[in-house]
């Protein structure tokens, strides 16, 4: 792989990573909540569930998807509806900081997860894809993905750390609640309008 095309897929890896969207609004919560490393065992997972869905994308199962009538538009909704479920568990949440800094925290699975239902995740690889490799390419595609996990992880990874440098601005239950209340709203707006956008 040359350098011309190398540079511009870690930029377009740093930029589908670190915008903002449903996986990197519950790093940062995760952050304020909880320790930089049970954050970073969510974002482990998320990097996982992402590069696994990348490649997946690229031996194609997109194009699959668009086979199967109804389906995609089954799995958006699904995410969509995860996505409010998560917001509403943010919105929820009374400020405290757990005495049990592990406490229900997201975990490797929920990572994983939220990215095959996160609609951000399904773009990123399907524009990626297309635009960075030839058609089924395995190397490159691997390559892709080997280039994109790093970046993937220490870009949410910052997400993680941001909350961290937050909480402690943010030590009292009534300023984190808030926080969290604003990121459970903009959470919640980030799936209407991908459910109206549909």
């Amino acid at each position: 792989m040359t350098l011309s095309l190398l540079l511009p897929m870690s930029a377009f890896a740093l930029a589908a990573s670190i915008s903002p969207g449903p996986v990197n609004l519950v790093c940062l919560s995760s952050g304020t909540r909880y320790r930089p490393a049970t954050g970073l065992i969510f974002v482990s997972g998320a990097t996982v569930g992402f590069i696994a869905l990348f490649i997946s994308v690229g031996l194609g199962l997109h194009s699959l998807l668009t086979v199967i009538p109804g389906f995609n538009q089954t799995l958006e909704l699904a995410g969509i509806g995860f996505l409010l479920y998560l917001s509403y568990r943010l919105f929820s949440d009374n400020g405290l900081i757990p005495d049990n800094p592990d406490h229900k925290a997201p975990g490797f699975m929920t990572g994983a997860l939220m990215q095959w239902l996160n609609p951000k995740a399904w773009l990123a690889s399907a524009s990626g894809i297309s635009a960075y490799t030839a058609g089924a390419d395995i190397p490159q595609i691997l390559a892709f993905a080997a280039i994109y996990a790093p970046i993937c992880w220490l870009s949410l990874g910052s997400w993680v750390f941001a909350g961290a440098f937050l909480k402690r601005y943010v030590e009292r239950p009534v300023i984190l609640r808030t926080i969290n209340r604003l990121l459970a709203i903009l959470l919640a707006a980030s799936c209407l309008w991908l459910l109206f956008d549909l």
